[in-house]
């Protein structure tokens, strides 16, 4: 057992169940972020956040979410090492197809969606921790578990709003190759299955990476007014 998950194919397995899991968690996280739409004064996200900071089985799965992130992003580094180190003359053919693009460009990809994660970590996770200072700006911040007002603070800020949105289109590129690639190495591989696949693999690569740039579109254009 240890042979396979040190093996490339047990590398790829492990990094894809970790993607999938990930992949779950955006849909949990946008649905929380959505609520900060809602115009009740952030009463529903501010409830949403207390379940999601004091809950003892939501504590528990923010370790394995940290472990997801990890292993996501250490064997996805790792194997694309491996890959350059076969093939050192991977730029002497050019392959024009959709789906060789979006491979090509993961790595790169996920290094812009690592960069971003840190920033996230930075301006919210690590706030809550006493390790970073809380952002300020509009809306006076309560507590370090205030990320209401926080948010608000950073989305009222064109250039982050901005770069955020920008940060999403990568997150949609990384996706949309992502979602069909974990589930062919997981071994959900058929002429029935995988065109279905692909076209839900695209839908939440569109769907997900515009839920969240929606939010900061919203309170820069239209939040208080």
């Amino acid at each position: 057992m240890g042979n396979f998950f040190s093996s490339s194919i047990g590398k790829k397995l492990l990094m894809s169940l970790a993607g999938l899991f990930l992949a779950m968690f955006l849909v949990v996280h946008l649905g929380i972020n959505l609520t900060l739409l809602l115009n009740d004064g952030g009463d529903t996200f501010r409830t949403g956040v207390e379940f999601m900071t004091t809950n003892p089985l939501i504590k528990i799965m923010e370790f394995v979410l940290f472990g997801g992130f990890i292993v996501h992003i250490i064997w996805g580094v790792i194997l694309q090492i491996q890959n350059w180190m076969a093939r050192p003359s991977r730029y002497a053919v050019t392959n024009n197809s959709q789906t060789s693009f979006f491979s090509k460009y993961m790595i790169h990809t996920g290094a812009v969606i690592l960069v971003f994660l840190c920033l996230h970590l930075v301006n919210f996770y690590f706030v809550k921790l006493g390790l970073t200072e809380a952002p300020q700006g509009v809306k006076p911040v309560e507590s370090v578990h205030d990320f209401y007002s926080m948010a608000i603070n950073l989305f009222s800020q064109p250039a982050y709003s901005i770069i955020y949105v920008g940060f999403m289109i990568f997150l949609s590129f990384h996706l949309n190759h992502a979602f069909q690639s974990a589930f062919q190495t997981i071994g959900v591989n058929h002429s029935k299955y995988t065109p279905a696949i692909k076209w839900i693999g695209l839908i939440y690569s569109i769907v997900i990476p515009a839920g969240f740039a929606i939010i900061p579109i919203y309170f820069l254009f239209f939040f208080g007014k």
